[in-house]
């Protein structure tokens, strides 16, 4: 930790802490945080105040004749003039200039050298000097002492309102990015993983540029190095899960890129869910939640400092930040071979969709800017029926380029490196939400594991006559009855039905996307 200068951003403040330690931070947030204490494992609990989550509405992006072309406007992409971008910048810098001391955390975003970020955070609350020097990857003395000038610089000033009377401000929540200035301001927000996902959305826009493909993914190596494959899915579909595999090695457990070396994880750290968490659903996530660690808006027990990880009156998003060497079977460096498989993981509440199917490129493609899953019946007010779920690329927030501009970079890479591609249905079998029950997980953690192992290379196959995929029939360790979906229904006429309602969904959402992709693409979805 050095006494440091920011004034080349326009940062005046005399004392300025550079990548302090951790148990620095902790004694910063313990006597300038508010609420902040220490757990009983020793991880540091802090707070956010009023947002405990993203902000997406109120995501912006400077709109520049350098890159204008390149972005996909609209709801992700909400443009800002750069005049506006200035005056919020000015804005925080203000509000940064008047702290008694600021935290700047310098790291990394990317663990192959050949496309490494050098990210700069200026912050003034030790949390989140805590939360960046988790999630970036750390320097050490030496590259620290030749780091220079960064590429990219966060002004973290999220305990400072935006003015709701500027130009297109819409609250007093504004997270903006300029891809020329390579510079991301936050007012308005103190929820940490705006910075994060700042950075993914950063690198959303550069890499592709460069013919790599970004992706909001986990990704795990085999035991021997061999091989690695990706997952993709949106909250509760079991990536997580599916990827804290003891049996492999973990490179990531969100952010990567695909890259002609390979692929590589973006982030140094994980940022986990919280909610429920214990010891024997997930313990590599449990125990890593130690000094060092931080735990996100959870409730404690003040006598003991226990965690109440069921308690969720202040959030069901309560979060867990910590290195990925954390964990017991991380790669480290985080980077792995080409994937010899993509694996597109869904929960589909209304069981129609086959438990485990093959897909072609373009049905890889379709999929992959569909990105599906289903809300079951009961999670939110109102919801009485499977609701159908589409983000695009598995990760729509933090695109920057239209959809199919990631999708056929997926395809020429599959092509290329002959990866195969596997949709697995972690949802319903027997019925949708209410009538049949979900896949165990035994079950979907041996097809995972009958993907690795090659056990499917011949395995037979049927096509669906709805959604066009190749089914497969068999496989180890699974019973071959809940394979085939219409067959495990009692009623085939309301699968039927079912099927003809999800494909027509499918068809719809994809409107928006198909004058972006090739005529192949659009024929690779389902036929309602």
């Amino acid at each position: 930790m050095t006494d440091f200068s920011l004034a080349e951003h326009g940062v005046s403040v005399e004392l300025v802490l550079r990548n302090p330690a951790p148990s620095f931070l902790y004694e910063e947030a313990i006597r300038r945080e508010p609420r902040a204490a220490i757990s009983d494992t020793g991880a540091l609990i802090a707070y956010s105040g009023e947002k405990t989550g993203r902000s997406p509405k109120d995501k912006r992006v400077v709109r520049h004749p350098d890159s204008e072309n390149d972005v996909w406007w609209g709801p992700v992409n909400d443009q800002l003039p750069e005049s506006v971008f200035m005056v919020n910048r000015e804005r925080a810098t203000d509000y940064l200039n008047i702290q008694e001391v600021l935290y700047c955390i310098d790291g990394y975003a990317g663990w192959d050298p050949a496309y490494q970020l050098k990210v700069r955070v200026i912050c003034s609350r030790p949390y989140h000097a805590l939360f960046m020097h988790n999630m970036l990857i750390r320097p050490t003395d030496e590259q620290l002492e030749a780091y220079g000038d960064p590429d990219c610089v966060i002004f973290n000033a999220g305990a400072f309102p935006a003015n709701r009377y500027t130009s297109g401000m819409t609250s007093k929540t504004t997270v903006d990015l300029s891809l020329e200035r390579k510079e991301m301001v936050i007012l308005g927000t103190d929820y940490a993983g705006e910075m994060k996902k700042g950075v993914f959305t950063l690198m959303n826009y550069l890499m592709p540029k460069q013919g790599i493909l970004s992706m909001h993914c986990s990704a795990t190596a085999s035991a021997d190095d061999k091989t690695s494959s990706v997952l993709f899915g949106l909250s509760g579909t079991g990536k997580t899960t599916l990827s804290a595999d003891p049996k492999r090695q973990l490179i990531g457990d969100d952010e990567h890129c695909w890259s002609d070396n390979g692929i590589f994880n973006i982030e140094g750290g994980c940022y986990a869910k919280a909610v429920f968490l214990s010891r024997e659903t997930e313990p590599q996530i449990f125990d890593a939640l130690r000094f060092g660690a931080v735990l996100e808006n959870v409730v404690y027990d003040e006598a003991h400092h226990h965690v109440n990880f069921g308690n969720t009156s202040i959030t069901e998003n309560t979060r867990g930040s910590y290195p990925i060497e954390f964990i017991d079977n991380a790669k480290i460096p985080c980077v792995g071979t080409h994937p010899d498989h993509v694996i597109f993981l869904t929960c589909d509440a209304f069981g129609v969709l086959p438990p485990l199917s093959r897909l072609t490129p373009e049905q890889a493609e379709y999929h992959f800017i569909s990105g599906y899953t289903a809300k079951v019946a009961g999670t939110e007010v109102g919801v009485t029926e499977p609701q159908a779920t589409f983000s695009p690329c598995f990760g729509g927030p933090f695109l920057v380029w239209h959809p199919g501009k990631y999708a056929q970079l997926l395809s020429e890479k599959i092509r290329k490196h002959r990866a195969k591609v596997w949709l697995v249905n972690t949802g319903w079998s027997g019925g949708g939400h209410g009538v049949g029950a979900r896949v165990k997980l035994r079950y979907t953690r041996a097809m995972i594991d009958s993907i690795y192992s090659g056990a499917l290379e011949n395995a037979p196959t049927a096509t669906d006559p709805v959604f066009g995929l190749s089914v497969i029939k068999e496989c180890p360790d699974v019973p071959s009855e809940i394979l085939i979906p219409r067959n495990t229904w009692a009623d085939k006429g309301a699968y039927d039905a079912t099927a003809a309602k999800l494909a027509g969904l499918f068809t719809e959402n994809f409107k928006k996307y198909a004058d972006g992709v090739s005529e192949a693409v659009r024929q690779a979805g389902p036929k309602a």
